[in-house]
This record gives structure tokens, C-alpha cells and sequence, in this order.
């Protein structure tokens, strides 16, 4: 019965894509368009797409696989079909979205409507119905590795359109000045995903939080990576099927602390938080430790000379930063560094430069500690191995 499933799949993945998979030559404008094979599930004779019951293959001219030098490597290591301009079309998901590579740009048109089942919605933890929306992208295809770890909210897109944003809007806040935002894939809050570790924004958009097994399974070839998406600096998002590439966060030690905390979700419970221990609910209760996985502090890894992200099963699941020089905008729609950045509060935003200084980190290391708004104070502070009172007087939170 796998066999067979995965059969029907890769017919359906035929069909969505129409490979219009166009390469431009280095200096010239010259395209190749990538060749599209059918065959029949009884026969291995070609047929046309209007068969529902062809077991399709998509298939590559050579010329398909050139990119630049920054990713033609890794188009080998991977067999990722994904790097050229191409447009994906699923009319029993109403999916539709556009790639398009021009030099240096990754421009991805997207309806945000994925390519596979999704939970129903609204649901007891979401009250947000699924809808097409219009978004945009510009994305680098030739990515510069800074190491900087920049905070962003929005690490990147899905090769069907569909966006990965690991961080969630809720928190819980103390009286004494503590804000601890809840975790996304976590046992204790309803936040109303579905089985593709996905919800609903307000505004209608799907989302992933972590990895979709129905992604991944659409997009699977032989290799154990599987290439699942382009982060928003440039690089590109894979998943491994054996799971041997492990983050380095690791749980705290410490206990939490703070007292008359509150939920943001309605209606606004009390939340019992001092002398608790860390267990994963709150963004604060993991820690990044060098050296602890072959993954760096954002899911990142050099495989044969090329970096990349890994999505994984443990936290963080989706990195929450980048270390690819992200361009203005590069975060989409929703913001990134610079759109609404930590620490923004009626009076503006703190000097970042003049705090990262005082605590002898860079600006960009303590962008991703803190978080998108509101800024977690106490997770920065035991991210960032410093005494929360004193960070928070820099800051100058209450």
C-alpha cells in the first residue's frame, strides 16, 4: 500500500508541475526547458495529463541543473529539480505559484494555497479560515554567508509557495517583567495545528511551523535530503529523512522565574511560572549549545562546501535566524529585521549597537536572542549568558 501511495504521488506531482523549468545562460538569455514524461501505472508508454491514472515522471534536460556556482553542487548532492524558474499549478488544491530565476533574483508569486491536505479550519485552537492570498518574494540565488545569525520572523518559503514562520504572537507576561512567548509545537496551548505542523493567520495565510511529512513526501527523491525550500537570505531549506543532522539546543537548566504572569491568549489566564522548570513550552526554555549538534545556532550546516538550513524534528524545528546577508524586504510581507524589530515600544526602539556593545555580542546576536516583539528579555538574557536585571536595564524594559 506505500508503494502504491507514493506511486500516486509522484503522479500527482507530475501533473501539478508544469515544468516551464527555464534556465538562463551565464551572460546570455538562452532557455532550456526541462522535458515532461508520462507513463501509465500498466504500461510504460507515454499518455497525455488528462489521465487521472498515469503514474507521471518529471524528468530534466541536462542544461535544467545549471545554477549559480553558489548552488550547482548542491543540485548534484540533492537532485533538487527546484533551482530554475518554474511554475506549480494544483487544481484539486487550488494551488498556484511562479519561480522565476533572473540572474541574481529569486522572484516567487505565490497564492500561499499548499499542494496537499490540511487540517480543518477553523478549529478549537484557531478560529482562522484558510485563504488565497497574493504575496511576493525576492530571494538572492547567489547567497552571501556572513555568520551574522540575523533574527527574522519569516526564515523562508516552501518550494510550493507556502511560508515557514516557526515563531508564534503569543506570550506570557509577568508582573515583575518577564515575557516568555509561547512555542509553537509545544503540549500545553491549543494554537489549533494540523498534521502538517501548520495554521491559520488572521489574514487567511497557511503556514508552517516545522517540517510537513506530505511535503516532504511530495518532494522526496532517493538522496536523504530533501530540498523543501528557499530560506530568505538565499540559501536553500532541506529536511533529512534519517534525521542525523541534530540541532544544539538543549533544555535549561535553571528554573523560570516571574510572578503574576498572564497569557495573551483570551481570556487572559493566569500562568503559573516562578520556580518552574524548563520543558520546551517557551521559546526561553531552550538554549543554544556550541558544539552539542552538527547544526549551528540557526539549523545551518556546510554539506560538500555549500551551506544550507535544516528543518528538523526537535527544536528549533524551523531556524529562527539566518546567517546569509538578508536584503531589505527579504523577510516578506510579514517583516523581518529592521520592521518592527525587538525591542519597538511606545518610545521606539532601544539602541541595539549600544547595548550589543555593553554586553560584548554583536547587534545581529542579540536581535535573534530577543526575538520578534514583544522581545523576550529573560530568554535573551539566558541565551546570551548574562544576569536578565542587567539586560533589562540596558534595554530599558520594565
Amino acid at each position: 500500500m506505500e508503494e502504491v501511495r507514493e506511486q500516486n504521488m509522484t503522479a500527482k506531482r507530475a501533473f501539478a508541475l508544469l515544468a516551464f523549468l527555464v534556465v538562463s545562460a551565464c551572460g546570455g538569455s538562452a532557455e532550456t526547458t526541462a522535458a515532461v514524461t508520462t507513463a501509465s501505472t500498466a504500461t510504460q508508454a507515454a499518455v497525455t495529463t488528462a489521465s487521472t491514472t498515469t503514474q507521471a515522471a518529471v524528468t530534466t534536460a541536462s542544461t535544467a541543473t545549471q545554477a549559480p556556482a553558489t548552488t550547482a553542487a548542491m543540485t548534484t548532492a540533492t537532485g533538487s529539480e527546484y533551482l530554475v524558474s518554474y511554475t506549480l499549478v494544483d487544481e484539486e488544491f487550488g494551488t498556484m505559484m511562479t519561480v522565476t530565476v533572473d540572474g541574481s533574483i529569486r522572484t516567487i508569486n505565490s497564492n500561499a494555497l499548499p499542494d496537499h491536505e490540511t487540517g480543518d479550519f477553523p478549529n478549537s485552537g484557531n478560529p482562522n479560515t484558510i485563504s488565497e492570498q497574493d504575496v511576493s518574494y525576492d530571494f538572492a540565488t547567489e547567497p552571501i554567508y556572513t555568520g551574522a545569525a540575523t533574527g527574522v520572523r519569516m526564515t523562508g518559503v516552501a518550494v510550493n509557495g507556502v511560508k515557514f514562520e516557526p515563531g508564534t504572537a503569543e506570550n506570557v507576561t509577568c508582573g515583575t517583567g518577564e515575557t516568555f512567548r509561547v512555542e509553537a509545537l509545544q503540549d500545553i496551548y491549543n494554537l489549533g495545528f494540523d498534521f502538517n505542523n501548520a495554521h491559520v493567520q488572521p489574514t487567511g495565510e497557511y503556514h508552517y511551523h516545522g517540517v510537513s511529512q506530505l511535503l516532504v513526501e511530495a518532494y522526496e527523491r532517493d538522496g536523504d535530503l530533501v530540498h523543501v525550500g528557499f530560506a530568505a537570505d538565499g540559501f536553500l531549506m532541506y529536511y533529512s529523512k534519517s534525521g542525523v543532522y541534530e540541532s544544539g539546543y538543549e533544555l535549561a537548566m535553571a528554573d523560570r522565574t516571574g510572578t503574576d504572569c498572564v497569557l495573551s491568549l483570551p481570556p487572559g489566564d493566569a500562568v503559573n511560572i516562578d520556580g518552574t522548570s524548563p520543558d520546551g513550552t517557551y521559546t526561553s526554555d531552550w538554549v543554544y549549545n556550541e558544539g552539542g549538534g552538527a547544526l549551528d545556532s540557526c539549523n545551518g550546516i556546510t554539506i560538500g562546501g555549500e551551506y544550507l538550513y535544516v528543518i528538523t524534528d526537535d527544536y528549533p524545528y524551523v531556524g529562527r535566524c539566518l546567517n546569509g546577508e538578508v536584503g531589505a524586504g527579504a523577510a516578506g510581507p510579514d517583516g523581518g529585521p529592521g520592521a518592527g524589530g525587538p525591542g519597538d515600544g511606545p518610545s521606539g526602539p532601544p539602541d541595539l549597537t549600544r547595548v550589543a556593545e555593553a554586553l560584548g555580542v554583536t547587534v545581529a546576536e542579540l536581535e535573534a536572542a530577543l526575538g520578534p516583539p514583544p522581545p523576550d528579555i529573560a530568554g535573551a538574557a539566558a541565551t546570551l549568558g548574562v544576569d536578565v536585571e542587567v539586560l533589562r536595564e540596558l534595554i530599558g524594559r520594565p
